[in-house]
């Protein structure tokens, strides 16, 4: 029996089963009678051994014959004996139904051929007759769907290889499928699993806080034992012995306020991980509403993360527990406790009246640095018009105001800060002097000892210190508690903490609805009753003088800003009921201020995902016909865009992103602007490129102020003063404007405020 399964595992074919050759196609007969001669030796031996057994078949197809390969000219190469037959390649392997087994011969297993492997793409294929469910890779992408679709697109299914953006058309969604959800974290939940991580961390280091101020005790215990038992008694042993064990106590102090820090220190840090990316996404959120004042939290998340490892937090925990070294004092005679305690009000006065005289200052100071911090980051972005036009005197002077102002309510929190404190450490150092005289007193009058005095003033001393580091750190405290604030507004008011229903790939229908756009504060209408509609392929061109709210409807069409009133809606669904990440991937925006992000050309046309294959790259670059001057780069499609786009022009910008738009296959694309900056050749590629957008069904809205375009759209919108002049099909309304001589006067330069 041993020998028959040796002889078995020996001849049988080591590869598996989805990567053996076919019986009759790809072997030479010779071998073939030769492996069948071998089966029949084992099978004998098998039967001699008592193995005869039938073993149960595994369920398989009807036997089905492979075609015979076409007979090809000389001319062109052979192909290689796995290259897929056309529709095919990523079917998975099959297990062919084999012939009644004889002695004399075998056929061997059969196998559908397998698609060679890409360059980025290597993969296992799947054994045969073993069903896979769906996947969901992470965050890469769609649901895995079960067969390939006819076009290629980089997308995973069953046999494909990874990447592709995880779906069949690798965009995340299936083609009249649903889309994947890609999980957004609730920034909700995100702030109260940070805020319970710091409340688990700061009840251990109230743990050890505790053992800390319970050892400070050695101390004063040790200095009372010496003055009144080691001087009395003259006793060396006693004086060793106290030493040794007050020795291991300090040891023990040091090395669990070492450990308090540590864990503080390790808190700041898991912050920092927790919350760090739940408040960059709300602040990029919240950035909808036209300021770009909440990406400061991410300062105030860095305020809270300094605060954390600073002195005054050590200080505020060991606030609670100074009673109990008032608790001491009282223990050792009454009436130095009652000192303590009225220091202790005293302080606590002081603290309070502190907060009240430095609030308001430090909020200012906060406010106007915010201010000057604002304007810093608007020179970065201008520099270049700043120094071209000699402009560095005047910025200067405008962040100087800020700053000035900042420093000046700074100057005036701190000066009564400073004073404040002052006072508390007058009440702390005469407390001790109370302490130390009453307690001579008291020990002239025989009711305690010398040691018992001083004892009773270090302990004194030490319970006072923890809030008189608390009033000079309450600056600090002040800054934590509004960053705190700050912080936990943003988290939990940001509108992605909302999950909406994954509904199926937008076919790219659009409809406006009487939308009206009213921005705050300044109450003027921008966009007045504003209503079309366009079906899934079809273009439109939206003109108009400049400032009657070309960009802000654009802006609207995209979700970059919602209607005060009104709907736009994209496959009959609201846009605000769109799930985010399904809802940006299904669009293309290409905005008028054309900005690309520090990087390489392929990751800012495949906007900045890593879960992606170079074949969709490619493709958005073919169709928006940027591929030929990306290639006239030196190093391609791996040129390193900085953040002011060199060494790209403005042109070459445009066009980049432009591909970056038509990135993934989008149902719906808005171009602001996309040949403000073109040349001839330039105006060519963009004109292809809509053509290219017709061929594929993409909704394509273009916002311009040149002529050229018109010629590649369906339809024509004209705006005038926020309302719809004129709407229809692009021969109407172009007849209707050289009828009333308006073309050109709705055709003017480009405006930056429309």
């Amino acid at each position: 029996m041993f020998l028959a399964s040796a002889h078995s595992r020996l001849f049988e074919d080591p590869r598996p089963t989805g990567e053996r050759d076919e019986a009759g196609e790809d072997r030479n007969p010779a071998i073939g009678r030769s492996f069948a001669e071998i089966d029949a030796a084992v099978h004998e031996l098998k039967a001699l051994a008592g193995e005869n057994e039938k073993v149960p078949p595994l369920p398989v197809e009807p036997p089905r014959r492979a075609p015979e390969p076409p007979v090809r000219p000389e001319t062109q190469g052979e192909p290689p004996l796995d290259t897929p037959v056309a529709g095919q390649a990523d079917a998975p392997p099959r297990r062919e139904a084999a012939p009644e087994v004889t002695p004399e011969a075998r056929p061997r297993p059969r196998t559908v051929a397998r698609a060679p492997e890409a360059r980025d793409e290597a993969y296992a294929p799947q054994r045969p007759g073993v069903r896979i469910g769906p996947v969901i890779d992470g965050d890469r992408g769609p649901l895995a769907s079960t067969k390939k679709p006819e076009s290629g697109g980089g997308g995973d299914g069953p046999g494909d290889p990874p990447g592709g953006g995880g779906g069949s058309d690798g965009n995340g969604r299936n083609p009249g499928g649903f889309h994947k959800r890609v999980e957004m974290p609730d920034f909700a939940v995100a702030f109260r699993n940070g805020l319970t991580a710091v409340r688990q961390n700061i009840l251990i280091v109230m743990v050890f806080t505790l053992m800390t101020n319970i050892l400070v005790l050695a101390i004063p215990i040790y200095l009372f034992q010496i003055s009144d038992r080691v001087l009395t008694s003259r006793s060396v042993d006693t004086l060793v012995m106290l030493t040794l064990v007050v020795g291991v106590a300090v040891v023990l102090q040091m090395a669990f306020d070492a450990i308090r820090r540590f864990i503080l220190m390790r808190t700041a840090v898991e912050v920092g991980a927790q919350l760090g990316a739940p408040v960059l996404a709300a602040a990029a959120r919240s950035s909808l509403n036209g300021s770009a004042r909440d990406y400061q939290v991410l300062g105030d998340l860095q305020q809270m993360r300094a605060f954390i490892t600073s002195g005054t937090l050590l200080s505020i925990l060991d606030v609670p527990l100074a009673p109990l070294f008032v608790v001491v004092v009282f223990l050792i005679h009454p009436h130095l406790g009652l000192i303590v305690i009225g220091a202790s009000l005293l302080l606590m006065a002081v603290a309070y009246v502190n907060q009240r005289m430095t609030a308001r200052h430090f909020a200012d100071s906060t406010g106007f640095l915010s201010r000057a911090t604002l304007h810093v980051d608007s020179m970065s972005r201008n520099s270049q018009i700043i120094n071209a036009m000699a402009m560095i005197p005047e910025a200067v002077r405008i962040w100087g105001r800020d700053t000035a102002l900042s420093l000046k309510s700074q100057v005036q929190a701190q000066d009564r800060n400073i004073m404040l404190a002052s006072v508390s450490k007058s009440v702390r150092l005469l407390t001790q002097v109370a302490m130390l005289g009453w307690g001579a007193f008291l020990a002239i009058e025989g009711q305690m000892t010398g040691g018992m005095v001083i004892a009773a003033s270090i302990i004194a001393s030490r319970a006072l210190t923890p809030i008189e580091g608390a009033i000079e750190g309450w600056n600090s405290f002040t800054q934590f508690l509004a960053s705190f604030q700050r912080v936990r507004a943003l988290l939990q008011s940001s509108p992605l903490n909302f999950q909406r229903l994954l509904l199926p790939a937008p076919q790219g229908r659009l409809d406006v609805d009487r939308i009206l756009y009213v921005p705050p504060p300044t109450k003027k209408v921008i966009l007045n009753g504003i209503s079309f509609s366009l079906m899934p392929g079809e273009s439109l061109a939206v003109i108009g003088n400049s400032g009657s709210g070309k960009t802000t409807l654009g802006k609207m069409l995209v979700g970059s800003i919602l209607p005060t009133s009104g709907n736009v809606r994209l496959d009959l669904m609201d846009l605000r009921n769109w799930d985010q990440r399904q809802f940006g991937e299904s669009i293309g925006y290409l905005p008028q201020d054309v900005q690309l992000f520090p990087g390489s050309i392929k990751a800012n046309i495949a906007r900045m995902r890593e879960d992606v294959s170079d074949r969709q790259i490619y493709d958005a670059a073919v169709l928006a016909d940027v591929h030929e001057l990306i290639a006239s780069f030196p190093q391609g499609y791996e040129t390193f865009v900085a953040a002011d786009g060199a060494p790209l022009s403005g042109g070459q910008k445009q066009r980049i992103a432009l591909a970056r738009a038509f990135f993934g296959d989008p149902r719906l694309v808005v171009l602001d602007e996309p040949n403000s900056n073109l040349d001839t050749p330039g105006e060519v590629a963009l004109a292809k490129a809509l053509l290219h957008a017709r061929q594929q069904k993409i909704t394509v809205v273009t916002i311009t102020q040149r002529t050229a375009l018109l010629n590649h759209v369906d339809k024509i919108l004209v705006l005038n003063n926020g309302t719809v002049a004129m709407f229809g099909t692009r021969a109407d309304v172009l007849k209707v404007l050289a009828n009333k001589g308006g073309a050109g006067k709705a055709l003017e330069t480009p405006g930056e405020g429309s």
